[in-house]
Parts: structure tokens; C-alpha cells; sequence
């Protein structure tokens, strides 16, 4: 089963969640006090249904959420901007399906060790990025990313999943040190905290276009805070709690073309290779069997003594809830993040006061999509429903949870 969660991290590493959100947001961030929410509250309602569709009108053709500013550095950190060394054009790299992943290699010319503090990502795009990555390369695989940027023509190499630097990727200490979304904001941790980056190291930025908004060139770029290396900071790691999604279409439309599940599984795998495969390990990794339904969830045992700092959710457009529950199910169980109205566009993080867990302790994410969703979000205009698994596209969904952690 080790090997077998391994290899999942692999696939899974794309959301994005992301952690400033793919997918995802940066667990130590502040989520933002004042945002309006890209969902109906509920669905009948046709008023409802017309401020959605104003509200989601980015959804359509990406969205138009920006970093904000910068937050005041602290005393000794210094801020370095890594850069996409060129403009890229984003395409169908399969020759179908309406997103890409690239990744580009970035030099943050750290002549010595270092500690990352925070990370503000600065999509140069807004509109055709749908979320950014990024991960750290270790000074022993440098040459191997050189290499794999060097062997493709345009600025960086197609990606989907991680970076595909790794064979296999944990999910349970995963490579990622930030990201943007729609509605992150700067990750700043909290201090005495960071992320180990050792001399020579390099990053990956892995950019998710949304093609359904264009393919207008992009420029991303990211910030750094940095503070040096002999600091005694406790290293922050990421944990990452993806679920399955197994959504069955609506009655009416139960005889499209992509209703069964077979179907909608060999699309996703046309449309993005072998990560096409995680809607079926993910039920290997969750210990569970594909039973068609809007609420997923996956259970996951602790493997060694852990603190969680800071939680985030990602999900995309038909999403409705997400939780994250520690221990469910005991005397014990504490929900630590609980979003009744889902929000594509702010995907903030949540930090939360420190949760000590031991092995043998329990994790939980549920999630929540419903497919009348599509007849508010102006994305789906002229798409039928289909049966949902887990993809890596815009109009694909995914149920992960984030954990901002440290380890003794």
C-alpha cells in the first residue's frame, strides 16, 4: 500500500488545489473577510440564477482575480522574483480537450541554504491561468529538469499531474511550496516556520491554462520571501487529502453519450494521458469502490506523528461543499475547515490553531458537486451532462484537502 500511495502523489499533485490554492490555496494565508461568492445559494430561484451567472461571468472565459499587494516584509527576510524566462502560448497539447500544464524551470540563485517564508505568485494572464504551482527541485535534480526543459521546443514542458521530475511523489509529504488561485492572496507563514531550500536548488512553476477563455500568451511570475538558511525554523510541509468524485448525470440526460462511467473515464485519460488513470486509484488509495453519487468522501490513517498548522479545499465549478474532519467518527473528531457554499473564486487557506495528530489518528475529506451547477455557470453553455470523475481540466472536477503541516 506504501508504494501504492507513492505512485498516487504522482497523479494527484496537480490541484491544486493549489496552495496559495489547483489547486488550492496556501493553508497559512488569511482568508479574505469580503468576497462574493460565484454560486447561487440555492437552486431555484431565478434571481438567484442571474446574479450566479453575472457573479461566474469569468467562468466563461477564465476570471479576472489578481494578487493583491505585497505584505510588509519582516526583519531579515528578503523578497527574489523568479520569472517564465519567455512568453508561452498555451495549446491542447493531445490535440484535444480544452486545458494544458506546463511547467518552467526557474532559478532563484540561492548561493546558500535558505528558508522560504511565503510566496506571492503574479499570473501574468489572469484570464487564461487557472491556477499556479510551484514546487521545489532539489540541487540533485536540477540536471534531470534541464534536461526534460531542454528537450521540448517551446519555453517548458507539458505536465499534467507534477512535474513528471519524480517517478513517484508522496502524497503525504508532498513537493509543493505555493501556488496561486482564484482569490489567494500572499502566503506569508507564520514565524519560526518555512520551507527547506537547499543551495542550488531550483523551482518548477506549473502553470493550468484554461483554454475555454483563449490562448493568449502568458507571462507568470512569482516572489519569493526568503530568510537565511541558519535560522532554527521548524520545517512546513504539505499533506494532501484528494477524494474521489463520482458524479452520475441528471435523470433527463442519463442517455448521453458520457453518462457511463466507462465512457467518461476513457475521456478523461484521452484528454490528459496517464493522469487520466487517478479516477481509479484514488479509490485504491481511499480503500473504496466507484458508487455514483454528489457527496465523496475518503479517509486516510496518519502514518507518523504530525501538526497541522493550516487547512485548504479545492474543488472546481460543479462543486457545492467541502470538508475536512480530524478523527471523525470518535470523541475526539474536530471539523477543521466546513465551506457550506463552495467558491471558485476564493480559494483561500485557513490556518488553524496547532492540532497535534499521532499515528493511528484519522483524516476525512468530503466534498459535495451537483450537476445543476451547469445550467448557472456560464463555462458549461452548450455542454450536457456527463458523468464526472476526477480530471485535470477546468469543466473536470477534484475533491482535495490540504494540510499545512510540521513533523518532530
Amino acid at each position: 500500500m506504501t508504494r501504492t500511495r507513492t505512485a498516487l502523489g504522482a497523479l494527484l499533485a496537480s490541484t491544486l488545489l493549489a496552495l496559495s490554492a489547483c489547486g488550492g490555496a496556501d493553508p497559512a494565508m488569511d482568508a479574505s473577510a469580503e468576497r462574493s461568492a460565484t454560486q447561487p445559494a440555492e437552486e431555484a430561484t431565478p434571481a438567484a440564477a442571474d446574479e450566479a451567472e453575472q457573479a461566474a461571468g469569468g467562468h466563461g472565459g477564465g476570471h479576472d482575480a489578481e494578487p493583491a499587494r505585497s505584505k510588509p516584509l519582516r526583519a531579515g527576510e528578503t523578497r527574489t522574483t523568479i520569472a517564465m524566462p519567455g512568453s508561452y502560448t498555451p495549446s491542447a497539447p493531445y490535440g484535444t480537450g480544452t486545458d494544458d500544464y506546463r511547467c518552467f524551470l526557474l532559478d532563484p540563485e540561492l548561493e546558500r541554504d535558505a528558508w522560504l517564508t511565503g510566496t506571492q505568485v503574479l499570473p501574468g494572464n489572469p484570464d487564461v491561468v487557472h491556477h499556479v504551482i510551484l514546487f521545489k527541485v532539489a540541487p540533485e535534480q536540477v540536471a534531470a529538469a534541464e534536461a526534460k526543459d531542454a528537450a521540448d521546443e517551446d519555453e517548458g514542458w507539458t505536465c499534467f499531474g507534477g512535474t513528471g521530475l519524480d517517478r513517484f511523489q508522496s502524497v503525504d509529504d508532498a513537493a509543493w511550496i505555493g501556488a496561486w488561485a482564484p482569490g489567494s492572496e500572499e502566503s506569508v507563514v507564520k514565524p519560526g516556520f518555512g520551507t527547506r531550500l537547499a543551495r542550488g536548488s531550483r523551482i518548477v512553476m506549473q502553470v493550468h491554462y484554461n483554454l475555454l477563455a483563449g490562448q493568449e500568451p502568458d507571462t507568470s511570475a512569482a516572489q519569493l520571501r526568503l530568510t537565511p538558511g541558519t535560522r532554527p525554523y521548524e520545517a512546513l510541509s504539505t499533506m494532501l487529502l484528494p477524494a474521489p468524485v463520482e458524479l452520475p448525470c441528471r435523470e433527463e440526460y442519463a442517455l448521453g453519450e458520457l453518462c457511463g462511467r466507462t465512457a467518461a473515464v476513457a475521456d478523461v485519460q484521452e484528454r490528459f494521458g496517464a493522469e487520466g488513470n487517478t479516477a481509479n486509484a484514488l479509490h485504491i488509495l481511499c480503500n473504496t469502490v466507484p458508487t455514483p453519487g454528489e457527496v465523496q468522501s475518503c479517509v486516510r490513517t496518519v502514518q507518523e506523528p504530525m501538526t497541522i498548522h493550516g487547512v485548504a479545499g479545492h474543488m472546481h465549478l460543479l462543486g457545492r461543499e467541502i470538508s475536512v474532519e480530524v478523527n471523525p467518527g470518535t470523541t475526539r473528531a474536530q471539523t477543521i475547515l466546513d465551506i457550506d457554499v463552495w467558491d471558485f473564486d476564493d480559494q483561500g487557506g485557513r490556518p488553524v490553531s496547532p492540532i497535534r495528530l499521532e499515528p493511528g489518528d484519522s483524516v476525512k475529506v468530503t466534498c459535495t458537486h451537483v450537476q445543476w451547477l451547469r445550467d448557472k455557470l456560464p463555462a458549461f453553455e452548450g455542454q450536457p451532462d456527463r458523468y464526472v470523475v476526477w480530471g485535470e481540466g477546468t469543466t473536470d472536477e477534484m475533491c482535495l484537502g490540504m494540510l499545512q503541516v510540521t513533523r518532530p
